[in-house]
């Protein structure tokens, strides 16, 4: 049945592209080619007419915009122009244009770029509405626009094609003006505190200043590997060592890292530097930098985002990491003496920690699994652990914590900020360990940067710094439920560029290829049978296993931890299901949302991460070539969600 209609639709919708192109190889014949007109001289946009129609009334005016709507009643017509402000009617009478203009006025299509001119005026039904004395196509829409009922909702398509999102659907296009608005208070705000906006590079021979995975390029002139940077800070700071006291950078970083709802691998960062202040300075400024951009963007400083109110009016609450690690884990840090009594608790609390693991590492692992989720209220954390602050200024009173503080609302992290480090020949001491964590296995450590320990020694003066994720604000700012709704074109996975089609059905027939390709390298022999049915479960215990097909809705990283992925599931009942699974290494988020699954959904509900796992998803384990493959068992999307297997 869905092969018969595809085949019903798919023609209809060439006819019409054919059409098209035919009403553009008339005008040009005609010598009426849109595609020549340079310009067109526009008066005003579509909300200063509504806004002021008082002033407006009976004047002439001029205003270009796209058609989103027409309707053709003998010598008086209507349409529905879209411009950068909205929406406004038109009322096109062909005593009023012209019989030959108005001839050209009927064949124009939904999505086609008109100008123009009349007189401002109210309709009988009390819309503000413009009395065309002229209509001139300005450009020909050779595609078809989406239904106007249903608009553009399929989210892959609305990423991929945003040109033809932010026609169709306002709300994104409200959501991308506003972002450059909160961009805009951004930087009024800092100018007005005295700070100088700067570029540093992007393409840097050693990318410091985060932990994370950089890109790797090669720049042909030099014949040498380059970097694309994680970060803004190091560069930033070489500017404060120069005399600039106070310097900002609103730029693109890159980290090679996964996708999810709240990570994209290139992202907008805002990093300052203030000369002599410090970590509290970054707090003070902090507050003040958020109430002034949510009071001129919103007019407000409470926001509501999915449900939950935050007034960015009230003074941010100020908790150090051991304070709130002991409010809501239970755990009182300042008892723990040693790096065995740490990982014992870790042990007692279900925390998986790696051998290279320190005292502070773990310290952190507390706080990312009991508190992160419960600080929702703006909230600065404070005072965390040397080890994970390799360019941080430490403690006078305890160096095994530093000066330093995260900024957090909704339990995200909103920002970064420390009593930066200027103390060279602890800088390259904490390198030295960066480099050893290095050599540990840990990808994302930094290396060590000869140039900026030779400007420290130069001399750097103390410093605040601080870094913005500006993605993240502009969601919590505009109520964006991903990262992706703030982007105008977020990282996708590529299309089939021969096609350059990305139907569905081509797509699905290359990932069964791919799949058929991936099975024959297999060798079967070594796939392992989990030793707890292989050894201790007969046939009736294995019964009552409750293996159900399960339709995949949602999936993102679980942040923080490299393996986990979280799955929200329809699993056929009135509610949703969440279920965690370790297959980070293997699949990207996004390639996994619409699949059916397989899971065991009559599990007690265990905790990963703070997070309660409701189920198994199943995969299947295999050996090749010495590694170990983990592959997620997918079934067709034609089983329904809920179905159960026997």
């Amino acid at each position: 049945m869905g092969d018969q209609q595809k085949n019903t639709q798919e023609p209809d919708v060439n006819q019409l592209r054919k059409v098209r192109r035919e009403k553009l190889a008339d005008l040009q014949a005609n010598g009426k080619n849109p595609f020549e007109i340079t310009k067109y001289d526009v008066t005003c946009h579509a909300t200063d007419i509504k806004e002021n129609f008082e002033e407006m009334e009976g004047k002439h005016v001029s205003v270009a915009g796209r058609v989103m709507q027409k309707r053709v009643m003998g010598k008086a017509s209507f349409c529905n122009i879209l411009d950068l402000s909205g929406n406004i009617q038109s009322y096109v009478a062909r005593d009023s244009i012209g019989e030959e203009s108005y001839k050209d006025f009927k064949k124009l299509d939904i999505g086609d770029i008109i100008g123009i001119e009349g007189e401002v005026f109210k309709t009988k039904t009390g819309e503000i509405s413009i009395h065309a004395s002229a209509v001139k196509l300005l450009s020909k829409s050779l595609q078809i626009l989406p239904e106007k009922f249903h608009g553009l909702t399929n989210t892959d398509t609305r990423y991929r094609q945003r040109y033809v999102d932010l026609i169709v659907n306002p709300e994104v296009r409200d959501t991308f003006i506003k972002r450059s608005r909160i961009i805009s208070a951004v930087r009024r705000y800092l100018d007005g505190q005295g700070f100088m906006e700067v570029e540093t590079p992007m393409l840097v021979a050693n990318a410091g200043g985060a932990a994370a995975r950089p890109f790797e390029t090669h720049f042909n002139a030099l014949n040498e590997d380059l970097k694309l940077r994680i970060s803004l800070e190091l560069y930033l700071k070489r500017l404060i060592v120069g005399g600039l006291e106070r310097v900002y950078e609103i730029g693109r970083v890159f980290r090679n890292e996964g996708l999810d709802t709240r990570h994209n691998p290139e992202f907008t960062l805002m990093e300052l530097y203030q000369a002599y202040t410090d970590y509290n300075g970054m707090m003070d400024l902090t507050e003040n930098l958020y109430r002034h951009v949510a009071q001129e963007v919103l007019g407000t400083t409470k926001i509501v985002y999915k449900g939950i109110e935050m007034d960015l009016g009230e003074p941010f609450e100020r908790i150090t990491m051991v304070d709130a690690v002991k409010k809501y884990a239970g755990v009182d840090w300042n008892e723990v003496e040693t790096l065995e009594q740490a990982r014992e608790l870790a042990k007692e609390h279900n925390l998986e920690f790696e051998e290279r693991h320190k005292k502070g590492d773990i310290l952190n692992l507390f706080f990312e699994e009991y508190v992160e989720e419960h600080l929702l209220q703006p909230t600065f954390v404070m005072d965390h652990p040397v080890e994970i602050s390799p360019l941080t200024k430490k403690k006078p009173e305890n160096p095994n914590y530093v000066e330093r503080f995260e900024f957090f609302m909704n339990g995200w992290e909103m920002a970064n900020a420390y009593s930066e480090l200027n103390d060279p020949i602890d800088q390259r001491e904490r390198f030295a360990a960066q480099e050893e964590a290095f050599a540990a296995g840990d990808e994302e450590a930094n290396h060590t940067d000869e140039d900026f320990l030779n400007a420290l020694e130069i001399g750097m003066p103390p410093t605040g710094g601080i870094g913005f994720g500006i993605d993240r604000m502009c969601m919590l700012l505009t109520g964006a439920e991903a990262i992706r709704d703030v982007l105008l074109f977020p990282t996708m996975k590529s299309l089939d560029a021969k096609k350059g089609e990305g139907k569905a059905e081509k797509a699905v027939e290359n990932a069964a290829v791919a799949e058929e390709k991936v099975a024959e390298k297999i060798d079967f022999s070594n796939v392992k049978i989990e030793p707890l049915f292989e050894e201790m479960i007969d046939f009736d215990t294995f019964a009552k296993a409750d293996f159900r097909a399960v339709k995949i809705l949602e999936c993102e990283a679980v942040p923080k931890s490299k393996k986990l992925l979280k799955f929200t599931l329809d699993d056929g009942t009135d509610r949703k299901r969440t279920i965690l699974s370790g297959i980070h290494e293997y699949y990207e988020p996004e390639d996994l949302i619409g699949k059916t699954a397989i899971a065991i959904v009559n599990l007690p509900p265990r905790k990963m991460m703070g997070i309660d796992s409701e189920g198994m998803l199943i995969s299947a384990v295999h050996e090749e070539d010495g590694h170990e493959g983990l592959n997620l068992l997918m079934v067709n999307d034609r089983i329904p969600a809920g179905a159960k297997l026997y």
